[in-house]
């Protein structure tokens, strides 16, 4: 096994246990330098997707799910994920005009 990959191998154990912030933020940027080498790899586009989703930047997440489908169509894993995703946004991005609280708005207090 190349050094190379052993590396590979290493960081891709790591994104499962990273829990703190700077250590994600830190994998993340080993798992761009090796993504730059193969864009292609859909496991480092998966493993920087999870770490995307711990630092709850929902739409990189979706993007690197959509480009993990561009690549293999069959994905359940991307797809999954990018369902998931899109519900989190819909539920945390609701319009306050479709069904406004007049009770409890703070222009009215």
């Amino acid at each position: 096994m190349s050094k190379t990959q052993q590396n590979r191998e290493r960081i891709l154990e790591q994104v499962s246990a990273v829990t703190e912030e700077l250590q994600v933020l830190k994998i993340l940027e080993q798992v761009n330098g090796l993504l730059s080498v193969s864009p292609a790899d859909t496991e480092l586009l998966h493993a920087r997707g999870y770490l995307y989703e711990k630092l709850q930047k929902w739409s990189e997440a979706i993007n690197d799910y959509l480009q993990i489908l561009s690549i293999d169509k069959n994905d359940n894993k991307a797809q999954a994920r990018t369902e998931m995703l899109k519900t989190i946004l819909r539920y945390n991005n609701t319009d306050i005009y479709s069904s406004p609280n007049t009770n409890y708005d703070p222009w009215f207090e």
